[in-house]
């Protein structure tokens, strides 16, 4: 039924025997375990044991913990699961998606604005090395969603921009990056985020694109990922009505589907059209873009029914496997389709070499590896070549104690802004700082208790301050639904109300589409990460000592003309 020793598989005579004796000593839950990819949220023992109580997981992910802890963790697992499982992380900026000491070399967008090809290839030379040191053999990454719509809450930093050529250049280097150094990719989010301003974690949403539109922008992304050989592609809870109405001109839209339950997407779609043989993953089916298609009773079996290999997640794990062995019995899934599902995920583990052993990993050489000074070298790199000076008023930069020796720090971040949940010190609050440190006399903005006719009055102001500093860390993540300036109160006391006679400077640690919300500051750049290595360079371009080198991956004006100005 699947062709194995064809792309991406490639699998010898003794692979391909091990796969097709696998499946032929599977017992059907032991077929149906082999389609969880599972969570273990923090890697305990106590989770396992939930777990492996229910079923035997062809698949599990961590979320960040640290790296002591992935290395137990993966050693545990592999040992107790008679058929190797693949861990996943989500690798999307470097080897902290798994572990909290790990590399966060760039995000995407960052990597977009250096505008440079070879540093998404060396950020997923890191991904794939420090998950590796701690038993993880599977990225899900990299994102090839095109970020064409600047209100999509999700999408963001965590794309390589919207330059549709430029995403399909980073993501195919990506792939053959994390594949050459033994680690499956997973091209994602099928069939394409980026274009609805609404999150697939809260509502199903909708790529509207039309047919040949589709496939010169994110079709040409993921035929570039499926032919550099990503042995995987996940499926979002996004719909892509004209592609399913092509392919099945009798649909109703009520009965279009999320790509995650979609025969046509993913039977027609990507297999047909696009010519994928590999392993389909739902994303998360935890989320609502999920949940909202359909009832779940229904909706687990029928992913892998319609065209999907592996199930990822679940929001009760023993009821939602009970569904699964529910439709096996009731022929939801039939046994043709069942056997399909479960030989592409005993193949994709082949194909890793995972037949023949598992890696050994220790806590020394992950420790060695985690963390290390060449990628932290890497991010520096990257930051230094990412940072975009959007737009710029005439001889304000570079900024000296002596030019601007009292600066007003506006700070626009949640309390717990940075780098990792490990963070003491918020982003913005290391850039102040640095200035510090170099000399600058820097003022916190702290709102006043009053109202209309009591204010300071402007001149003070204007009078006290030789400089005006604005640094917004807002980063986007699942389940919001916007990611905007929100100025205090009362009355917006933190906008910009002295900038025609205060310097300004804005500095977008996060969002690079903040000029939406205050177009008419003068001086705007744009960062795409909040790490240390970014704040460092950030301060030296301000300073003059290092010069800007990044090129807008999107449109940070959002269309407005006023933004320009």
């Amino acid at each position: 039924m699947v062709d194995l020793k064809t792309k991406p598989f490639y699998l010898d005579d003794e692979a391909i025997r091990w796969v097709q004796d696998t499946l032929a000593g599977m017992t059907a839950e032991e077929k149906a375990g082999q389609l969880f990819c599972v969570l273990f949220k923090e890697a305990k023992p106590e989770e396992f044991e939930y777990v492996f109580n229910i079923l035997k997981p062809g698949a599990c992910m961590y979320r960040v913990v640290p790296t002591e802890r992935a290395v137990k963790a993966s050693q545990v697992l592999q040992e107790r699961s008679r058929i190797p499982l693949l861990i996943a992380a989500n690798l999307e900026k470097g080897g902290n998606g798994i572990v909290s000491e790990g590399t966060l070399v760039g995000s995407p967008m960052e990597i977009a604005a250096a505008d440079n090809v070879e540093m998404a290839s060396k950020m997923a030379e890191a991904c794939a090395r420090e998950a590796c040191a701690v038993g993880a053999n599977w990225a899900f990454a990299p994102i090839i969603d095109i970020d064409s719509n600047f209100r999509n809450p999700i999408t963001n930093t965590r794309t390589f921009g919207s330059d549709p050529e430029r995403v399909r250049k980073m993501g195919e280097a990506y792939v053959k990056k994390v594949q050459s150094l033994g680690m499956a990719a997973s091209i994602k989010h099928f069939p394409g985020d980026g274009q609805d301003e609404r999150d697939q974690h809260l509502v199903t949403t909708i790529n509207d694109m039309d047919c040949d539109t589709w496939m010169e922008t994110y079709g040409a992304a993921y035929k570039a990922g499926i032919e550099a050989g990503s042995l995987t592609v996940m499926v979002g809870h996004i719909m892509q009505p004209a592609w399913t109405k092509k392919i099945n001109p009798e649909i109703k839209d009520e009965d279009i589907m999320p790509g995650s339950l979609s025969t046509e997407l993913m039977q027609g779609l990507l297999r047909k059209e696009l010519g994928f043989n590999g392993l389909i993953c739902t994303d998360a089916t935890t989320m609502a873009g999920y949940t909202l298609a359909m009832s779940r009773r229904d909706a687990v079996p029928e992913s892998i029914a319609r065209g999907s290999d592996m199930f990822l997640f679940a929001r009760n794990l023993e009821e939602d496997f009970g569904f699964m062995v529910d439709g096996i019995r009731r022929g939801i899934i039939t046994q043709e389709r069942l056997d399909e599902a479960v030989t592409r995920v005993l193949a994709t583990k082949a194909a890793l070499g995972l037949h023949k052993h598992i890696p050994e990993i220790s806590l020394e050489k992950a420790r060695q590896i985690v963390g290390c000074k060449a990628h932290m070298e890497w991010s520096e790199e990257c930051a230094d070549q990412g940072i975009t000076l959007v737009k710029e008023q005439k001889d304000v930069l570079p900024i000296t104690p002596d030019k601007y020796k009292r600066i007003l720090f506006y700070t626009i971040e949640p309390e717990e802004g940075g780098e990792s949940s490990y963070r003491v010190i918020p982003a913005c609050q290391k850039i102040k700082n640095l200035l510090i440190k170099e000399g600058f006399e820097v003022e916190e903005f702290v709102p006043q208790p009053y109202g209309e006719g009591f204010t300071t009055k402007y001149m003070d102001f204007v009078n006290r301050y030789d400089l005006i500093i604005y640094a917004a860390n807002l980063a986007t993540k699942s389940n919001q639904t916007t990611v905007r300036i929100e100025w205090k109160q009362p009355m917006g006391a933190d906008c910009g109300h002295y900038i025609q006679d205060i310097p300004t400077i804005f500095i977008s640690l996060e969002n690079p589409y903040h000029l939406l919300d205050f177009p008419r500051v003068k001086t705007y750049i744009n960062c795409y990460s909040n790490n240390d290595r970014c704040i460092h360079q950030v301060v030296e371009k301000l300073l003059g000592r290092s010069s800007f080198k990044g090129k807008n991956p999107v449109d940070p004006f959002c269309g407005k003309w006023d933004a320009h100005l």
